[in-house]
């Protein structure tokens, strides 16, 4: 009773490729091959790629001021 004989993982195989078919397994075997290999890429790519700098912001007051942002609230300046 303690581990499964071949016997049961030959029936347990056989349903579940009646179940879901060999086409279908051989397509998500596949797709998990595929996303273990991209992973695998991703990982050595990762270490690879410098980081890019951030730029420096201006402070003004304590608060850091972003030229790229739009303060709705301001009154138009002369």
């Amino acid at each position: 009773m303690g581990s499964f004989s071949i016997w049961h993982w030959l029936i347990v195989l056989l349903i579940v490729v009646m179940v879901f078919g060999t086409k279908k397994l051989k397509n998500m075997g596949s797709d998990l091959g595929g996303a273990v290999k991209g992973f695998k890429d991703g990982m050595k790519e990762g270490g690879s790629v410098p980081e890019t700098p951030v730029p420096p912001q201006q402070v003004n007051g304590g608060v850091a001021v972003d030229k790229s942002t739009i303060d709705v609230e301001a009154r138009q300046k002369l």
